[in-house]
């Protein structure tokens, strides 16, 4: 990240902008730093002025206590105005979660898109958000960063070996350092379930994108985002999952961010 700017409380953020064109903002989910995004970013340079980030508490970006969603939505407003005082915000995971909180708010964007917002469609899912909630804030208070860490990657799905091998490995440490954002990225989601009362004040044409691979729930989710807003399209990729080729997103992203609003 090689600019800066500085957020309302006064925390200083980190991004870097590339191309020309109208702005986009892209924005990371959680357990990630804005170089996750900088394939896409690069990708969709040649239309558009992309503009991608760390947000608080990661990478190049200070933080400033207590955390509030306003903030990080008073983060995107400052990119807003770095980018020239409009944008069009794309968000991946629970950061498009905070993407559709950003335009919910009010602020100058022109259109919104979203990919695989993980919220839960049914009693069972808000349940089981809810004992995340609770462990995870119990685990940060004691600072047991692995086992927050853990907790993060049994919600996403991730088998057991699999999450044991990770904190044997190299990246481990890295997360156990952003491990606090992990309550940032909960408090995002607000409780987990399809904020439909929320969601119908978006008044910005809205793209909810899903993978075609993933699971039937998160496609569920995705739609159930399409239609509680009041201009939403919601679209499935084929062969894809949570994680998504940059080269196959791209092309979608380009042409609903360049329709003439």
């Amino acid at each position: 990240m090689d600019k800066k700017t500085i957020s309302r409380d006064g925390t200083e953020l980190a991004y870097t902008s590339a191309g020309q064109g109208p702005a986009v903002i892209l924005v990371s989910g959680a357990m990630s730093a804005g170089g996750t995004v900088a394939p896409l970013a690069r990708l969709l340079a040649d239309r558009f002025t992309v503009l991608w980030y760390d947000r608080r508490g990661r990478g190049g970006s200070g933080d400033t206590a207590p955390y509030d969603v306003r903030r990080e939505v008073e983060d995107l407003a400052a990119l807003v105005d770095a980018a020239g005082g409009e944008a069009a915000l794309y968000g991946i995971s629970s950061g498009g979660a905070l993407v559709l909180e950003a335009a919910a708010s009010g602020l100058p964007v022109r259109r919104a898109a979203v990919y695989e917002t993980p919220f839960a469609v049914d009693e069972e899912g808000v349940r089981e958000r809810a004992a995340y909630t609770a462990n995870l804030t119990e685990a940060l208070a004691r600072g047991r960063r692995g086992d927050a860490v853990e907790l993060f990657l049994r919600l996403t799905g991730l088998a057991e070996e699999m999450i044991q091998g990770a904190r044997r490995s190299p990246m481990w440490e890295g997360m156990e350092a952003i491990a606090p954002t992990l309550a940032y990225d909960d408090a995002v989601m607000a409780g987990g379930a399809v904020p439909r009362e929320r969601l119908a004040a978006v008044g910005v044409p809205v793209l909810a994108v899903a993978g075609e691979a993933s699971a039937p729930w998160l496609r569920e989710a995705v739609r159930a985002v399409a239609d509680a807003v009041g201009d939403g399209t919601y679209l499935t990729l084929e062969g894809q999952t949570h994680m998504v080729d940059p080269t196959v997103l791209a092309p979608v992203l380009a042409e609903f961010f360049g329709q003439p609003d």
